[in-house]
């Protein structure tokens, strides 16, 4: 069935108010699509930009079922969401969620979402469950150092996430971690790949395998087309296209892999939503990740995934040495360039290395990516939060 335009349009219901939340609302209304969202923080990033807020917490059900009354279809931006709560709110207000709660279920333990990915015979590291520092030192024996101690829930942007040079440091690093733990070998990888992609009705659609560029365990840079061979890349997306399949759900999928030196391809994370490192989708793509993802959980159809020229992002993160009120500093560098694009988060206050916005730099047909990245670095550059001149 065709889907008609009227209005006022469906809503979409979106637990988590933050910047995807706020470039979803952007990415809905030319669709016709009104965004409500949940987040515990009052004007949240989101707010400003979609139809109302509702404040409370993730788990606060009388706010997610506040929700799903105000809504026809609910989907959420982040990991944190309830999938119990979820669950039983769709089952008993029948508004549907997208991705399903099964699926955030199964991600939200990285433990049980590598196991998932393993019985389906997709690869991933080595890695073994710890709960104490005798398993992790056992784990150390056979995986070898150094190694990744990772939190199974709640990490993100570097939380949760320790590596580990000796089995001496067992102790240590299970305090930093805090709560289950599980440990990753170390993979010698050649770059960190990802693939952004979306599960419509009954439509699988997956964008161009982008380069991400880590530091400190945060994602600063992704360049696309990713600087691999094109057998690399048509793994990556083989790779990629399976996880989509274990995926119960439609949505964007933000799929994170390794690239071996050995020209391997694992899956590192999946994150069932749009992701950081599907930025450069908004200029660089004819359809945005976060129009995708609009487009799938509504039902309606996916939007071509194509790239549209070489593109790079880098994310502007906080630059300072304490918490302090936002004021991004040395724009109008960024704003003069021509084929760069500035995006603000609308965060009150800036923390140390806290995404705080991204710079997107397109080039044309010949453009070399490696230019592309070294002038998006001098952009981002241009620009600060501290003091400094």
């Amino acid at each position: 069935m065709a889907t008609p335009l009227s209005t006022p349009g469906p809503t979409l219901g979106v637990v988590g108010g933050g910047q995807l939340g706020r470039m979803l609302a952007e990415a809905a209304g030319p669709l016709g699509v009104e965004l409500v969202v949940l987040d515990p923080t009052p004007d949240c990033p989101a707010a400003p930009v979609c139809r109302d807020q509702i404040v409370g917490e993730f788990d606060d059900a009388d706010a997610v079922l506040e929700l799903a009354e105000r809504s026809d279809f609910i989907t959420f931006e982040i990991e944190l969401a309830d999938p119990e709560l979820l669950d039983r709110v769709q089952s008993e207000t029948g508004v549907p969620v997208h991705p399903s709660p099964d699926t955030l279920r199964t991600i939200q333990d990285k433990l049980v979402q590598k196991d998932a990915l393993v019985d389906a015979g997709i690869p991933v590291p080595e890695y073994r469950a710890v709960d104490d520092a005798d398993e992790l030192r056992d784990a150390l024996d056979e995986l070898g150092t150094p190694a990744m101690v990772k939190a199974r829930e709640g990490g993100y942007d570097g939380r949760g996430n320790a590596p580990i040079e000796s089995p001496e440091d067992a102790e240590t690093v299970l305090d930093e971690i805090g709560g289950d733990a599980m440990v990753e070998a170390f993979v010698d990888y050649e770059r960190e790949l990802s693939v952004i992609g979306v599960t419509g009705d009954d439509e699988v659609a997956t964008f161009p395998v982008g380069e991400n560029v880590h530091r400190e365990e945060i994602l600063r840079e992704t360049v696309v087309p990713a600087r691999a061979s094109e057998d690399v890349r048509e793994r990556a997306h083989d790779v990629a296209t399976d996880v989509l399949e274990l995926m119960d759900g439609r949505g964007v999928y933000g799929i994170e892999l390794f690239q071996s030196s050995d020209d391997e391809i694992l899956v590192n994370e999946i994150a069932p939503r749009p992701h950081n490192s599907g930025h450069w989708t908004i200029e660089g793509a004819v359809t945005s990740q976060f129009e995708q993802h609009v487009r799938a959980v509504t039902g309606r159809p996916l939007g071509s995934a194509a790239l549209r020229s070489p593109t790079v992002t880098t994310n502007l993160l906080g630059d300072v040495d304490e918490t302090r009120a936002a004021e991004l500093r040395g724009v109008d560098e960024v704003l003069a360039t021509p084929r760069a694009a500035l995006h603000w988060y609308g965060k009150r206050d800036v923390r140390p290395l806290r995404k705080m916005g991204h710079v997107t730099l397109t080039g044309d047909d010949e453009a070399s990516v490696d230019g592309l990245l070294n002038r998006a670095r001098e952009l981002r550059d241009s620009t600060t939060f501290s003091d400094r001149d």
